[in-house]
C-alpha cells in the first residue's frame, strides 16, 4: 500500500519507518526543510533506540522516502496519516489543534481519489468530526473517509511497541475505511495483534483515558511512597505486593519524582478540559494533575532536606535530566522543577544526561553541564539520581565518594540498596523506603 505520513516527529517518523518495514511504500512529510534534509543524510531528529538503523534499511530498500512537498505525497495515497503535534494551548490547557486542521486543509487541496485520512495525533473527542467537515467542505467531489487511530508508543521502546502492540484501536464506521486499515495493519493482524474497531469518538477517548489511567497509577504509588516513609514501610515491597494482583498489574507502580514527557502532562490536561466542556468533571484526573505538579517541587525539597535544609552555597550533582531513560525528551521532565528549586535555594547545579543535555541547555541555562557522572560529582556536596539511565545503575560508589566533597546521595528512582551506599560512606535518601 502507499502510505503518507504528515509530520516527521516522534510519532510520524517511528510509525512511518515501521510501516515501511512491513513492506508498505511510505512517504514522510514535514514542513521543516532542515529536518527533511537531515533525514536524507541519515540524521535522526529524535533519539529513539534502533530508529536510525530502521530508517536506513528501509530508505535503502526504496520503501521509505522524505519530502516537504505534501501535495505530491498525498496524491494517489491509499491512506494519509496526520501525525502532527497537539501541544497544550497556552492559557487554558486545551489541545492546540492548529497543526491538525492546517494539515487537513492541505490534504483536501492535494487529494486526487478515494483516500482514508487517519488521525494518528492525540486529539480530543470530536476532532475527527471537524476534520471530516473540513474535507467535505473543501472537496465534496472526492470520496474521503476519516479514521481515528491513536498511538500507544512508549518513548525508548517505540519500535517494539509498534511491532508488538497490546492492541490496535481503529475508530470508524465506514466499511471501506475498515478494509483499508485492515490492509495497513495486516502484518500485525497475522501475528494475532488484536484490532479493536470502535466508533471514531470512542477511539479518540480511549487514548486519553489510557494515559490518564497510567498517570493515575504513577501518582497513586508516589503518594503511597510518602506514606511508607512516614510509617516505616517499603514502597517497593508494597508495589510488588499489589502488582502481583492481576486486577492491578505491576506496571507503572514504581515510585519516583513524578511523570513528565510529551503525553501524560498534556493529555491529562486536555481530558480535564474536554470533561469540563461537556459538564462531566473528572475529579480523579484533576487530583492526579495537582499531585504530580506538587510532587516535582517536593523532590527538590527532599534534596535540600538531605543537605540539612541548607543548600545555599552548596553544589548538587544531578544525574539524569530527561523525563525517562532512552530518550532525549525534556518536555515536562521532573528535573526542570527539581533543578529550579535547587537554584532558588542558592545551590550550584552540575548535571549530566546521556542524551538530553542539548535540549536541557536551552531550558536550564544556569546549570553546569558535564561529560559524565563522575565529572558532575566532582566537588559536589550531594548527588541526586533523577533519571534511571542504565549508566547510573552501577556507579563505582567508592570512586564517587572520592571525587565528591560531601557524602550525600538522594536516589529519586530507588536504583541502589541502602546498605551498599552506606558502605561507601554516603548518607542515603531514597523514595518511600
Amino acid at each position: 500500500m502507499r502510505i503518507t505520513m504528515i509530520g516527521s516527529g516522534y510519532v510520524g517518523l517511528v510509525s512511518g519507518a515501521c510501516f515501511s518495514d512491513f513492506g508498505h511504500d511510505v512517504i514522510c512529510v514535514d514542513k521543516d526543510a532542515s529536518k527533511i534534509e537531515a533525514l536524507h543524510a541519515g540524521r535522526m531528529p529524535i533519539y529513539e533506540p534502533g530508529l536510525d538503523q530502521l530508517v536506513e534499511t528501509n530508505v535503502k530498500a526504496g520503501r521509505l522516502t522524505f519530502t516537504t512537498d505534501l501535495a505530491v505525497a498525498v496524491a494517489g495515497a491509499d491512506a494519509v496519516f496526520i501525525a502532527v503535534g497537539t501541544p497544550s494551548r497556552r492559557g487554558d490547557g486545551h489541545a492546540d489543534l492548529t497543526y491538525v486542521f492546517e494539515a487537513t486543509k492541505e490534504i483536501a487541496a492535494a487529494v486526487t481519489g478515494p483516500t482514508v485520512v487517519v488521525t494518528k495525533s492525540t486529539v480530543p473527542v470530536g476532532t475527527g468530526d471537524k476534520v471530516e467537515e473540513i474535507l467535505r467542505e473543501e472537496r465534496p467531489d472526492v470520496d474521503v473517509a476519516v479514521v481515528s487511530n491513536p498511538e500507544f508508543l512508549r518513548e525508548g521502546a517505540a519500535i517494539g511497541d509498534f511491532k508488538r502492540p497490546d492492541r490496535i484501536v481503529i475508530g470508524t464506521d465506514d466499511e471501506r475505511a475498515r478494509a483499508v486499515m485492515r490492509d495497513v495493519y495486516r502484518p500485525l493482524y497475522l501475528n494475532e495483534s488484536p484490532i479493536l474497531f470502535v466508533g471514531r469518538r470512542t477511539s479518540e477517548l480511549i487514548k486519553y483515558a489510557a494515559n490518564a489511567f497510567l498517570a493515575t497509577k504513577i501518582t497513586f504509588i508516589n503518594e503511597i511512597a510518602d506514606l511508607c516513609e512516614a510509617v516505616g514501610a517499603n514502597v517497593q515491597d508494597v508495589s510488588r505486593g499489589i502488582g502481583l494482583d492481576n486486577r492491578i498489574g505491576k506496571k507503572f507502580l514504581h515510585a519516583g519524582p513524578g511523570y513528565g514527557g510529551s503525553c501524560f502532562p498534556k493529555d491529562t490536561l486536555a481530558l480535564l478540559k474536554t470533561a469540563e466542556d461537556f459538564g462531566t468533571p473528572t475529579r480523579i484526573v484533576e487530583a492526579v494533575v495537582q499531585v504530580n505538579d506538587h510532587r516535582k517541587r517536593a523532590m527538590g525539597r527532599k534534596i535540600i532536606k538531605a543537605l540539612d535544609d541548607d543548600a545555599k552555597g552548596k553544589t548538587v550533582a544531578v544525574l539524569g535530566l530527561t523525563f525517562k531513560p532512552n530518550t532525549d525528551d525534556m518536555r515536562d521532565a521532573p528535573s526542570l522543577a527539581i533543578v529550579q528549586s535547587l537554584l532558588d535555594a542558592g545551590a550550584t547545579v552540575r548535571a549530566y544526561d546521556p542524551e538530553g543535555m542539548d535540549a536541557a541547555k536551552a531550558m536550564m541555562p544556569d546549570v553546569t553541564y558535564c561529560t559524565g557522572a563522575y565529572e558532575a560529582a566532582t566537588g559536589a556536596d550531594a548527588v541526586a539520581i533523577v533519571t534511571e539511565w542504565d549508566t547510573f545503575r552501577a556507579l563505582d560508589l567508592k570512586r564517587l565518594a572520592e571525587v565528591m566533597k560531601g557524602k550525600v546521595m538522594v536516589d529519586l528512582r530507588n536504583v541502589y540498596r541502602a546498605d551498599d551506599v552506606a558502605k561507601a560512606g554516603f548518607a542515603y535518601s531514597s523514595v518511600g523506603r
